[in-house]
Protein backbone atom coordinates (compact mmCIF):
# COMPACT_ATOMS: atom_id res chain seq x y z
CA UNK A 1 0.00 0.00 0.00
CA UNK A 2 1.44 3.37 -1.05
CA UNK A 3 -0.01 6.50 0.63
CA UNK A 4 -0.92 9.37 -1.70
CA UNK A 5 -2.54 11.97 0.56
CA UNK A 6 -4.62 12.43 3.69
CA UNK A 7 -7.81 14.39 4.26
CA UNK A 8 -6.86 16.30 7.39
CA UNK A 9 -7.68 20.03 6.96
CA UNK A 10 -4.72 22.24 7.93
CA UNK A 11 -5.11 25.33 10.08
CA UNK A 12 -1.52 26.55 9.58
CA UNK A 13 1.05 26.35 6.82
CA UNK A 14 3.34 23.31 7.54
CA UNK A 15 6.52 25.41 7.72
CA UNK A 16 8.74 22.87 9.53
CA UNK A 17 7.59 19.99 7.32
CA UNK A 18 8.43 21.96 4.17
CA UNK A 19 11.73 23.21 5.62
CA UNK A 20 12.88 19.74 6.73
CA UNK A 21 11.92 18.16 3.41
CA UNK A 22 13.88 20.89 1.61
CA UNK A 23 16.85 20.33 3.93
CA UNK A 24 16.79 16.57 3.27
CA UNK A 25 16.75 17.19 -0.48
CA UNK A 26 19.54 19.79 -0.26
CA UNK A 27 21.80 17.48 1.78
CA UNK A 28 21.15 14.59 -0.60
CA UNK A 29 22.01 16.72 -3.63
CA UNK A 30 25.26 17.76 -1.95
CA UNK A 31 26.00 14.16 -0.98
CA UNK A 32 25.29 12.96 -4.54
CA UNK A 33 27.61 15.60 -5.97
CA UNK A 34 30.58 13.99 -4.21
CA UNK A 35 32.65 11.45 -6.11
CA UNK A 36 32.52 7.78 -5.00
CA UNK A 37 34.90 7.54 -2.05
CA UNK A 38 34.15 11.10 -0.95
CA UNK A 39 30.44 10.39 -0.79
CA UNK A 40 31.09 7.30 1.34
CA UNK A 41 33.38 9.36 3.58
CA UNK A 42 30.58 11.92 3.96
CA UNK A 43 28.21 9.13 5.08
CA UNK A 44 30.81 7.70 7.47
CA UNK A 45 31.37 11.15 8.93
CA UNK A 46 27.78 12.23 9.50
CA UNK A 47 25.97 8.89 9.74
CA UNK A 48 25.36 7.18 13.08
CA UNK A 49 27.91 4.41 13.60
CA UNK A 50 26.79 2.34 16.63
CA UNK A 51 30.31 1.47 17.87
CA UNK A 52 31.29 5.14 17.89
CA UNK A 53 28.29 5.96 20.07
CA UNK A 54 28.57 3.07 22.52
CA UNK A 55 32.33 3.52 22.97
CA UNK A 56 32.27 7.32 22.66
CA UNK A 57 35.01 7.37 20.05
CA UNK A 58 35.26 9.22 16.76
CA UNK A 59 36.87 7.34 13.90
CA UNK A 60 38.07 8.90 10.65
CA UNK A 61 36.67 10.93 9.02
CA UNK A 62 36.28 12.98 12.20
CA UNK A 63 33.41 15.33 13.03
CA UNK A 64 33.90 18.75 14.62
CA UNK A 65 31.29 18.15 17.32
CA UNK A 66 30.57 15.41 19.91
CA UNK A 67 30.05 12.14 18.06
CA UNK A 68 26.67 11.54 19.70
CA UNK A 69 25.28 14.42 17.63
CA UNK A 70 25.52 12.15 14.59
CA UNK A 71 22.21 10.75 15.89
CA UNK A 72 20.79 14.02 14.53
CA UNK A 73 22.91 14.56 11.41
CA UNK A 74 22.20 11.00 10.21
CA UNK A 75 18.49 11.90 9.91
CA UNK A 76 19.29 14.11 6.92
CA UNK A 77 21.34 11.59 4.90
CA UNK A 78 19.92 9.02 2.48
CA UNK A 79 21.26 6.06 0.56
CA UNK A 80 19.69 6.83 -2.82
CA UNK A 81 16.85 8.56 -4.64
CA UNK A 82 14.29 5.85 -3.79
CA UNK A 83 15.26 6.02 -0.13
CA UNK A 84 14.88 9.81 -0.15
CA UNK A 85 11.65 9.97 -2.15
CA UNK A 86 9.95 7.25 -0.10
CA UNK A 87 10.81 8.98 3.16
CA UNK A 88 9.79 12.42 1.92
CA UNK A 89 6.45 11.10 0.64
CA UNK A 90 5.62 9.78 4.10
CA UNK A 91 6.98 12.97 5.69
CA UNK A 92 4.68 15.16 3.60
CA UNK A 93 1.53 13.06 4.02
CA UNK A 94 1.76 12.46 7.76
CA UNK A 95 4.09 15.22 8.95
CA UNK A 96 2.01 18.27 8.08
CA UNK A 97 -1.03 17.07 10.06
CA UNK A 98 1.12 16.22 13.09
CA UNK A 99 2.82 19.61 12.85
CA UNK A 100 -0.62 21.24 12.70
CA UNK A 101 -1.49 19.61 16.03
CA UNK A 102 1.68 20.82 17.76
CA UNK A 103 2.87 24.07 16.26
CA UNK A 104 6.25 24.84 14.74
CA UNK A 105 8.67 24.65 17.68
CA UNK A 106 7.06 21.68 19.41
CA UNK A 107 6.94 19.71 16.19
CA UNK A 108 10.60 20.38 15.45
CA UNK A 109 11.63 19.16 18.91
CA UNK A 110 9.27 16.17 18.63
CA UNK A 111 10.79 15.17 15.29
CA UNK A 112 14.39 15.32 16.57
CA UNK A 113 13.47 13.38 19.73
CA UNK A 114 11.73 10.62 17.77
CA UNK A 115 14.69 10.33 15.42
CA UNK A 116 17.09 10.17 18.35
CA UNK A 117 15.09 7.44 20.09
CA UNK A 118 14.99 5.56 16.79
CA UNK A 119 18.77 5.75 16.47
CA UNK A 120 19.29 4.57 20.04
CA UNK A 121 16.88 1.67 19.43
CA UNK A 122 18.99 0.56 16.47
CA UNK A 123 22.22 0.92 18.43
CA UNK A 124 20.80 -1.20 21.27
CA UNK A 125 20.42 -4.13 18.85
CA UNK A 126 23.83 -3.71 17.15
CA UNK A 127 26.10 -1.89 19.64
CA UNK A 128 29.37 -2.95 18.02
CA UNK A 129 28.42 -2.37 14.39
CA UNK A 130 30.72 -0.27 12.21
CA UNK A 131 28.02 0.21 9.57
CA UNK A 132 26.63 3.77 9.61
CA UNK A 133 22.88 4.20 9.93
CA UNK A 134 21.37 6.98 7.81
CA UNK A 135 17.90 8.20 6.85
CA UNK A 136 14.87 10.05 8.18
CA UNK A 137 12.72 6.94 8.52
CA UNK A 138 13.16 6.61 12.30
CA UNK A 139 11.96 10.18 12.90
CA UNK A 140 9.20 9.76 10.33
CA UNK A 141 8.10 6.57 12.10
CA UNK A 142 7.56 8.78 15.13
CA UNK A 143 5.19 10.94 13.09
CA UNK A 144 3.29 7.81 12.07
CA UNK A 145 2.86 6.86 15.71
CA UNK A 146 1.65 10.36 16.51
CA UNK A 147 -0.76 10.35 13.57
CA UNK A 148 -2.26 7.08 14.79
CA UNK A 149 -3.00 8.66 18.17
CA UNK A 150 -4.29 11.95 16.76
CA UNK A 151 -6.32 10.84 13.74
CA UNK A 152 -6.95 7.06 13.90
CA UNK A 153 -10.01 7.23 11.65
CA UNK A 154 -8.70 9.87 9.25
CA UNK A 155 -8.74 8.68 5.66
CA UNK A 156 -5.49 8.02 3.79
CA UNK A 157 -5.85 7.88 0.00
CA UNK A 158 -3.85 4.75 -0.71
CA UNK A 159 -2.58 3.16 -3.90
CA UNK A 160 -3.09 -0.58 -3.45
CA UNK A 161 -0.67 -2.75 -5.43
CA UNK A 162 -0.74 -6.56 -5.38
CA UNK A 163 2.13 -8.58 -6.87
CA UNK A 164 3.22 -5.58 -8.93
CA UNK A 165 -0.27 -4.98 -10.37
CA UNK A 166 -2.25 -1.83 -9.62
CA UNK A 167 -5.56 -2.71 -8.01
CA UNK A 168 -7.12 0.68 -7.21
CA UNK A 169 -6.90 3.79 -5.06
CA UNK A 170 -8.80 3.37 -1.79
CA UNK A 171 -9.60 5.56 1.19
CA UNK A 172 -8.09 3.65 4.09
CA UNK A 173 -8.64 4.74 7.72
CA UNK A 174 -5.28 5.61 9.24
CA UNK A 175 -5.45 2.81 11.81
CA UNK A 176 -5.80 0.20 9.04
CA UNK A 177 -2.80 1.66 7.25
CA UNK A 178 -0.50 2.26 10.21
CA UNK A 179 -1.18 -0.80 12.36
CA UNK A 180 -0.26 -3.24 9.54
CA UNK A 181 2.77 -1.05 8.84
CA UNK A 182 4.16 -1.36 12.39
CA UNK A 183 3.32 -5.07 12.46
CA UNK A 184 5.42 -5.51 9.30
CA UNK A 185 8.33 -3.70 10.95
CA UNK A 186 8.10 -6.05 13.93
CA UNK A 187 7.99 -9.12 11.72
CA UNK A 188 11.05 -7.96 9.80
CA UNK A 189 12.86 -7.07 13.04
CA UNK A 190 12.15 -10.55 14.39
CA UNK A 191 13.48 -12.07 11.19
CA UNK A 192 16.61 -9.97 11.50
CA UNK A 193 17.21 -11.35 14.99
CA UNK A 194 16.63 -14.88 13.74
CA UNK A 195 19.04 -14.77 10.79
CA UNK A 196 21.47 -12.23 12.18
CA UNK A 197 21.19 -9.44 9.61
CA UNK A 198 18.48 -7.09 8.30
CA UNK A 199 19.31 -6.46 4.65
CA UNK A 200 20.60 -2.95 5.38
CA UNK A 201 17.33 -1.70 6.89
CA UNK A 202 17.26 -0.56 10.53
CA UNK A 203 13.95 -2.18 11.48
CA UNK A 204 14.41 -1.52 15.19
CA UNK A 205 14.88 2.19 14.45
CA UNK A 206 11.43 2.20 12.82
CA UNK A 207 9.92 0.44 15.83
CA UNK A 208 11.65 2.68 18.37
CA UNK A 209 10.66 5.83 16.51
CA UNK A 210 7.04 4.69 16.15
CA UNK A 211 6.55 3.98 19.84
CA UNK A 212 8.36 7.17 20.76
CA UNK A 213 5.80 9.03 18.66
CA UNK A 214 2.91 7.14 20.28
CA UNK A 215 4.05 8.31 23.70
CA UNK A 216 5.55 11.75 23.06
CA UNK A 217 2.60 13.07 21.06
CA UNK A 218 0.62 13.30 24.30
CA UNK A 219 3.18 15.79 25.66
CA UNK A 220 3.63 17.84 22.51
CA UNK A 221 0.14 18.22 21.05
CA UNK A 222 -1.71 21.43 21.76
CA UNK A 223 -4.30 21.23 24.52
Amino acid sequence: MIPLKDEHPLHHFPLITVAFIALNVFVFLHQSSLAGEYEYAFILKYGTTPREITQNIDQEPFVTFPVRWTLVTAMFLHGGWLHLLGNMLYFWIFGKAVEDSMGYLRFMIFYILCGTVAGVSHIATAPNSDIPMIGASGAISGMLGAYLVLYPTGNIHTLVVLLGTLIRVLKVPAMFFLLPWIMLQMINAGERLRIGHGGGIAWFAHIGGFFAGLILVNFFKKS
